[in-house]
């Protein structure tokens, strides 16, 4: 049983939730997110909260689904809210990024620009080398994010490439140490 599921999301000021049938609407001064509630869950609101349970409690194929719904509901709300944001970081001689709008243009060593394209609800700005995606989708930016990072990852020898903010890559030797290492035995 999830106890996550059991808090209620709270909703705050300015954000209307409207629930019809299994469709939760979430709207608020960012945008409008909607989501379908799976089959043998139940969202309500009530006095400023939304409210999930299961229709049977301790049902083997809705307990996976019972927190995984109040955590989607929550993201919706923060969304529509706050926002979401995911930072890259860029480095390597000569890349380079410039951003405008939902369009980013990356120059990542190949013998051409790449340029990405968001979607629909996604913005990208560069600051020197930190790429910032912004949405109001967490799912979105996270994989918008994953799509960008996957064009060139960092590579353990040099550290070249594009990674997450604060994400540690593990350095590796190259052949120089092996070689040193072989030469005293």
């Amino acid at each position: 049983m999830s106890k996550i599921a059991k808090k209620p999301v709270l909703i705050k000021e300015g954000i209307n939730v409207s629930i019809e049938g299994k469709s939760v609407k979430v709207s608020g001064p960012k945008g409008e997110l909607s989501f379908v509630v799976p089959s043998g869950i139940k969202a309500e609101v009530k006095g400023g909260e939304i409210i999930v349970s299961q229709e049977k409690k301790n049902s083997n194929e809705t307990n996976a689904l019972f927190g995984l719904t109040r955590s989607i509901l929550n993201n919706l709300v923060k969304g529509v809210s706050e926002g979401f944001e995911k930072k890259l970081e860029l480095s390597g001689v000569g890349y380079r990024a410039q951003a405008a709008g939902d369009t980013l243009t990356l120059s990542l060593g190949f013998s051409h620009p790449i340029v990405v394209k968001g979607n629909q609800g996604i913005t990208f700005a560069v600051d020197e080398n930190i790429i910032t995606i912004t949405g109001i989708d967490k799912a979105l930016v996270g994989d918008t994010a994953a799509k960008v990072r996957a064009l060139r990852p960092p590579e353990p020898y040099k550290g070249k490439g594009i990674k997450y903010a604060g994400e540690r890559v593990r350095r590796k030797a190259g052949k120089a140490a092996k070689a040193i290492g072989a030469a005293t035995k």
